[in-house]
């Protein structure tokens, strides 16, 4: 029967292995994930749903600044000047 000694050195090569193989492993993970969340950050989902809802928010800004301007001195008098006009306008038409 032959005779098998034992290096120290194999069981610190079989540490290194694993630990190796455990690091390799952990980075695939970690790369796997990281490709998924830039996916997920790629996504166009709920863009149509943002720029409806800035759309909305300027158009809501724009109202405010026209109505101050039209309730705010000479504001309201063209306003009612320009009123009248279109009215006469579409009663001398009809």
């Amino acid at each position: 029967m032959p005779f098998i000694t034992f290096h120290p050195f194999s069981a610190l090569l079989t540490v290194a292995v694993l630990a190796h193989r455990w690091a390799f492993d952990l980075g695939d993970r970690l790369a796997n994930r990281v490709e998924r969340l830039v996916a997920r950050c790629r996504d166009d989902r709920g863009q149509a749903t943002t720029e409806y809802a800035l759309v909305l928010l300027a158009a809501a800004l724009v109202a405010l600044l026209v109505v101050a301007w039209a309730t705010a001195g000479g504001g309201a008098a063209r306003v009612s000047r320009l009123f009248n006009r279109v009215i006469d306008a579409v009663i001398d038409r009809v």
